[in-house]
């Protein structure tokens, strides 16, 4: 059992032939938890709970049918961990800071998503770390330290989702709970070589779960094996979803686009071009110069909505975020008005460009990696993480992460196309694995 992948695909059918159990794989992922180098990957844990959760999971009963062939979910009897900004019943909900641990104390009620999680059998591992009120994109934070990547001391995980992708590194997690907003699924996954969804905008309800930007937060997951992908759709796809279809083109950005890649990165760009056209889509180059104004409009919107949220609390953040708070508040109800306009008039473009090309490939992030103290406190940072992130934040659309060679890559889809761009996530990760054994039989 514990020779097996930390995949969907691999422990599932383990756990259906009951050559695995939900508290074996509790028990393992327990033991491997909070690794990284700060020992920080969770920031609320209980042991004797998770194993009365993986108990409780056995307990479902059997049935038939379904992916795995014994009527419970893709999820059933699989350790997960959650973003700890929606509430656990009997936990605090910190969102990545002593103020809301303290403001919130023990709460009575699982949020909605933590109740579709263990409605579906999924046992939650812990809470997991992210950056301070989900408002950065790099994982670093002053008051439960730094997320770092389980043995990389020099690379930070990205963030806002950073606890999540240090669970998955370190094999206490086989998916990953976290949120989207600006990039907090995209940039967390390709810096940690992960895979990651981002959900259309509204999918899923946040009773419980602490927002940072209502227009733009997103609920999504990050994981390993992009083959994966069609199988976390759930728990927070609507009840009706539109069939899955075939897509046929996708769009690319131009070279100049790239101009601040990490060579690695344009490599691993055009690699997976060709990826998608040996599926038999066919690429085409779009002007981008338009989305230079992407930033502008995004951040003071985030900004305003945050601060309204955190009203007469700043003082109590670090600085780079109590700035951004008060910027935020500093915004005048005409000054967002117009903002609004704007969004909604990129939003319409972006409506646009899906309608001719299905779907639009870029870079996830810039670099390979963000080195303690490169991060927040470096205000250009930020800026060139969310240059990559922005237009599809701003277009509300779903979104794949795709583990490269080296970086990785995001696939985005119109809204609402989030099952038929699942599924070609998969074809992508079922061909890359198909290629594999062939080169394996080959040597």
């Amino acid at each position: 059992m514990t020779a097996l992948p930390w995949t969907l695909r691999a422990l599932r059918p383990a756990l259906s032939d009951q050559s695995t159990s939900p508290s074996e794989l509790a028990d393992l992922a327990l033991s491997r938890s909070n690794q990284n180098p700060g020992r920080n990957t969770y920031l609320w844990q209980d042991p004797a709970w998770t194993r009365a959760e993986a108990a409780r999971a056995a307990s479902m009963p059997r049935g038939k049918g379904g992916p795995f062939g014994d009527g419970r979910s893709p999820l059933w009897g699989l350790p997960i961990s959650v973003k700890d900004c929606f509430d656990l019943a009997g936990t605090p909900t910190t969102c990545g800071t002593h103020l809301y641990r303290d403001l919130n104390g023990i709460v009575a009620r699982d949020s909605w998503l933590v109740e579709q999680l263990r409605a579906l059998g999924a046992v939650i591992i812990g809470k997991s770390h992210l950056h301070p009120l989900a408002y950065g994109i790099t994982g670093e934070n002053p008051e439960y330290g730094d997320c770092l990547q389980p043995g990389k001391p020099d690379s930070l995980t990205g963030g806002s989702s950073s606890g999540a992708v240090a669970s998955l590194l370190e094999g206490s997690a086989v998916a990953a709970i976290g949120t989207d907003t600006g990039g907090s699924v995209r940039v967390p996954a390709a810096l940690g070589g992960l895979a990651g969804y981002r959900s259309t905008l509204g999918r899923g309800d946040w009773r419980g779960g602490t927002h940072l930007s209502e227009t733009f937060d997103t609920m999504g997951w990050l994981f390993r094996d992009i083959e994966d992908a069609p199988l976390l759709a759930a728990p927070f796809a609507p009840t009706k979803t539109a069939p899955i279809e075939k897509f046929s083109r996708f769009a690319i950005v131009p070279d100049s686009f790239l101009h601040d890649c990490d060579p690695q990165i344009i490599d691993s760009y055009h690699a997976m071009i060709r990826e998608l056209e040996a599926l038999g889509l066919s690429s085409h180059s779009i002007d981008t110069d338009w989305w230079a104004d992407s930033i502008d409009i995004f951040a003071p919107i985030q900004a305003s909505e945050a601060a309204r949220l955190h009203a007469g609390r700043y003082h109590q953040f670090q600085t780079a975020i109590r700035e951004r708070l008060e910027w935020g508040a500093s915004l005048t109800a005409s000054d967002i008005a117009a903002l609004r306009k704007r969004h909604v008039e990129f939003r319409d473009r972006m409506d646009e460009l899906f309608a001719a090309h299905e779907l639009l490939l870029m870079p996830s992030a810039p670099v390979l990696k963000i080195s303690p103290g490169d991060g927040e406190t470096q205000k250009n940072t930020r800026t060139r993480l969310l240059r990559y992130t922005t237009p599809c934040s701003l277009a509300c659309v779903p979104a794949v992460a795709i583990p490269c060679a080296q970086g990785g890559m995001q696939l985005a889809a119109a809204r609402d196309r989030d099952e038929s761009l699942l599924a070609l996530a998969g074809q992508i990760g079922a061909r890359r694995k198909a290629a594999g054994s062939a080169k394996s039989r080959r040597l």
